[in-house]
């Protein structure tokens, strides 16, 4: 699994509590005053998964307001860019002469060598915070900088892709080896960098191999949307974003997929899903099939047992006598397509509740 630690206050005496915070966000992001009116018992929870030079970290706190002073600035500053994606509660950010409100869903993004002041709500926030070393984020300063104090939304275009990538990330680091932390921060960094260039209209300031990692996490999105279309093929794909096959083949290749390998493993997870849910135990498995781009039961039937290495009556039968839940001996019921690996795009999301 990834290497990553939990801090509670609650797991500290009372009066100990708002101190430890302040120096745990110091040395997550930068040293910073902070205040709140909870410091009387402050209740905070957050998480840090390292990435390599990336660091993400999952939080939910009391009100806060933190300060990054000009001397706070001189005295230490690990020139970093900074994105909370808020999930929860409501947000305020200055910088003096702009001030921006932050709604769920929203990127607030700020730079460790900047001032700014950051005002949360009266009730708990939860964010999924992100550390990149400026040096990585692949547009000059002078437009990054621009972006600070703009609004990027987590809710569509890059900035949905990359919310969706953070989220499906921290809902489970188990599924990934320590190797895969610097591959990992390498996909944060290019979809920081991307959104950044699309905020200041830069794109073609971007380097190409960025590019590309981008174009696969967007193609795979689109791919998730549209499962259930037949006429979903290479071709489709490439003529909708723009690209040639050849170029779409070769992106994917550097990932060690195929298009249509993707596609197949997506539908049949997804088909996998349904007939191992109690709730759809009425839904024929011909219905099924169709509604995840399998119009011929028989090719459906084929895939599957190619899969899976059983025909989907036989993994329905069994999961569905589970006495505990549709989860048969052996665990073939949560085990992926063979010949291929879980990847972040396919892990469901996260809720707060689940750190």
């Amino acid at each position: 699994m990834l290497h990553e630690s939990v801090f509670r206050t609650t797991d500290l005496p009372v009066g100990a509590r708002f101190d430890a915070w302040t120096e745990r966000m110091g040395r997550t992001h930068a040293p910073m005053q902070l205040d709140s009116d909870r410091t009387a018992d402050y209740h905070g929870r957050q998480r840090v998964i390292g990435l390599g030079d990336v660091t993400l970290w999952p939080a939910t706190f009391d009100h806060l307001v933190f300060r990054r002073t000009p001397k706070l600035i001189r005295q230490s500053d690990p020139e970093s860019y900074h994105l909370s994606l808020l999930l929860r509660g409501e947000g305020a950010a200055d910088w003096g002469r702009q001030r921006t409100a932050y709604r769920v869903h929203d990127f607030h993004t700020n730079s460790s060598s900047r001032p700014w002041e950051i005002f949360t709500g009266a009730d708990p926030v939860t964010i999924v915070g992100v550390e990149v070393p400026r040096a990585l984020v692949a547009v000059p300063a002078r437009h990054a900088d621009r972006v600070l104090g703009s609004l990027i939304s987590g809710r569509e275009g890059i900035g949905a892709l990359l919310a969706q990538f953070l989220l499906q990330l921290v809902a489970d680091t188990t599924v990934y080896e320590p190797a895969d932390a610097p591959r990992l921060g390498t996909v944060v960094t290019d979809l920081v960098t991307t959104a950044f260039a699309h905020a200041v209209d830069a794109d073609l300031r971007l380097p190409p191999e960025t590019h590309g990692r981008t174009l696969v996490l967007r193609v795979k999105e689109f791919i998730r949307r549209h499962l259930d279309d037949p006429g979903l093929t290479p071709a489709a794909i490439a003529e909708a974003h723009h690209v040639s096959r050849s170029y779409l083949y070769r992106q994917f290749q550097a990932e060690g997929l195929t298009v249509a390998s993707y596609i197949r493993d997506q539908r049949l997870d997804n088909a996998r899903r349904e007939l191992v849910d109690p709730r759809l135990r009425a839904l024929p498995i011909h219905a099924v099939a169709a509604r995840w781009g399998f119009p011929r039961a028989a090719e459906f039937t084929r895939a599957f047992r190619t899969a899976y290495g059983l025909p989907p009556s036989e993994l329905r039968e069994r999961a569905l006598a589970q006495p505990h839940g549709p989860v048969p001996p052996d665990g073939v019921v949560d085990a992926t397509p063979r010949g291929r690996g879980r990847s972040a795009n396919d892990t469901p999301g996260v809720t707060p509740a689940s750190w």
